[in-house]
């Protein structure tokens, strides 16, 4: 039916899309977990400083007061 030199041909292809598509998983995973970090190291500083800048004001204006 099938020619065996095609189908040899066929499987080649057939094993080079299955690598692409391994290192295209390995690409997705890393940006995705770079992504992921990045936020996380802009997120979590951010809400920090939501809660430290009030305090500090507070405490700036407290020692202004006293002068």
């Amino acid at each position: 039916m099938i020619d065996p030199e095609l189908a040899a041909k066929l499987d080649e292809i057939g094993a080079k899309a299955d690598r692409a598509y391994q290192a295209a998983e390995k690409v997705r995973k890393y940006l995705f977990w770079a992504g992921v970090i990045s936020i996380a190291l802009f997120v979590i500083p951010a809400v920090g400083l939501a809660f430290v800048i009030p305090k500090f004001i507070a405490a700036y204006s407290t020692t202004l007061g006293g002068i």
